[in-house]
């Protein structure tokens, strides 16, 4: 247990290392313990692990009864070996899902076939299928085995939780109960000014999607209901399947950015009923351009079947 507990905390500081490097954290930023395991899915005692290895290297700067803040400035090595420190479990898990997606493994696996088709360890194959049923297209069979949901797997699919977030996220800032924080206006605000400010095409497409993801729970989080943050995230969760396929579009990134700042603008000035319609303008758009992708992946995955 304690091996699989270091490999682990080593694969969330390398994850941490590659947010602080590429922007997504920034120098004096506060890390909370609790927020790191919500946001990869583990428990706190690897992240705690993790926050306790990047201070000793100086990344992290310990400060007492306040916790972990991101140091002001890194060594030049950092940068040098970004591509070193990048999780190597983000491309093993995006090649499992891909495989699921284009039906290359059976619906009913056992963890020792996927051990022998991608040669993980033991440890590797429980921690990526634990992160398939978290988002939600793996489920553990009774007895033995694992089962692969058809989850998101289909455009159809696609299209209805797209059509499901232009009624929940849009009608969430309307709640009765929605309070503007702007402590987390502004932290948004930071994150996608610095992603229209990064070298795109050289940031992992995961990381990308999580800013995305992020921003967009943030704000339905504002509406004070629960349940509206609970539904997007695994609805988030499960479109993720899909979107691992597509390639990093600088372009539509950039246009993403500049109407997620839009609507940040509309609710720093509390116009929040132009907020809610721009975001509406902006999950149809988004529909639009990826529609048509998801079902180019759909025809694919056919043909290929055709080949088998």
């Amino acid at each position: 247990m304690a091996a699989r507990s270091s490999e682990l905390s080593k694969n969330i500081s390398n994850r941490l290392l590659h947010d602080i490097v590429s922007g997504t954290l920034s120098g004096g930023q506060h890390i909370s313990a609790q927020n790191i395991a919500d946001r990869y899915g583990v428990s706190r005692t690897p992240v705690r692990e993790a926050l306790e290895s990047l201070a000793i290297q100086d990344v992290l700067i310990r400060q007492p009864n306040r916790g972990y803040f991101v140091a002001d400035s890194l060594p030049a090595s950092y940068q040098d070996g970004l591509a070193d420190t990048a999780p190597t479990d983000t491309d093993d898990y995006q090649t499992f899902a891909n495989d699921w997606l284009t039906n290359q493994i059976p619906e009913e696996v056992a963890e020792q076939f996927l051990r022998q088709r991608y040669g993980w360890t033991k440890a590797k194959a429980a921690d990526l299928l634990v992160r398939a049923v978290r988002e939600g297209w793996a489920e553990r069979k009774e007895g033995y085995g694992w089962r692969l949901l058809p989850v998101a797997k289909t455009p159809e699919a696609f299209d209805e939780i797209y059509r499901f977030r232009m009624a929940i996220e849009p009608t969430a800032m309307l709640e009765p109960s929605f309070q503007l924080d702007h402590k987390i206006l502004d932290e948004q605000r930071r994150i996608q000014e610095g992603m229209l400010n990064m070298d795109l095409s050289s940031t992992p497409g995961e990381a990308l999607l999580q800013n995305g993801a992020l921003f967009h729970e943030e704000l339905i989080k504002l509406s004070g209901n629960p349940f509206f943050h609970m539904a997007l995230q695994r609805v988030n969760r499960m479109r993720r399947l899909m979107e691992y396929r597509a390639e990093v579009n600088c372009e539509r990134l950039i246009e993403q950015c500049t109407e997620h700042l839009e609507i940040l603008s509309y609710l720093e000035s509390g116009n929040v009923a132009d907020a809610s319609y721009r975001m509406r303008q902006h999950l149809s758009g988004a529909l639009k351009r990826k529609s048509p992708l998801a079902r180019n992946w759909a025809h694919d995955t056919e043909r290929n079947d055709e080949h088998l």
